[in-house]
């Protein structure tokens, strides 16, 4: 299985993409900007100063996770939410309330990627709220409705949540 090589973070939209069909890909960072969070095992970074040693060696070890030859499980693919608010995650699925959909569209608009609570507020309340604990009542929520599909949220103290599978 081919490695695709990708510019970080200009290349943001296809990562998502490759990673939605559950391809290996290598990222290429400019150590000048914001560094990615690679939580895929068919996921990684090299600096744009790496020799071709480093990447070829990068390429070759994402090529074997993705085969499967490592010893290291293949994560499953991300859970994917339809436009009738349906999260499906592997065979099982959960119906999700208005509120509580506008907020897992935001935690999967990227997958794996860190959504802070402001872009989460504004997600699910784009009016705006009054209450700050509302957003950490809807998480609660959430957790709950999700976990029996193996979704987890997870909280990046200071940062915000992201989703794992």
């Amino acid at each position: 299985m081919d490695v695709e090589v990708l510019r970080w973070p200009s290349e943001r939209t296809r990562r998502a993409a490759l990673r939605k069909a559950n391809r290996p890909r290598l990222l290429i960072v400019d150590t000048a900007g914001p560094l990615p969070t690679c939580t895929d095992p068919l996921e990684d970074w090299a600096a744009t100063s790496a020799d071709s040693r480093e990447l070829d060696n990068r390429q070759q070890t994402l090529r074997l996770r993705a085969e499967g030859k490592l010893g290291e499980p293949i994560g499953a693919p991300p859970p994917v939410l339809d436009d009738e608010g349906i999260l499906r995650a592997g065979s099982s699925w959960v119906a999700l309330p208005a509120l509580e959909e506008r907020l897992m569209r935001a935690l999967l608009a990227e997958p794996g990627a860190i959504v802070s609570r402001q872009d989460l507020m504004t997600a699910g309340w784009p009016e705006g709220i009054s209450q700050r604990n509302s957003l950490d009542v809807r998480i609660m929520r959430l957790r709950r409705r999700i976990g029996p599909l193996g979704v987890t949220l997870r909280t990046i103290r200071g940062r915000g949540y992201a989703v794992e599978s």
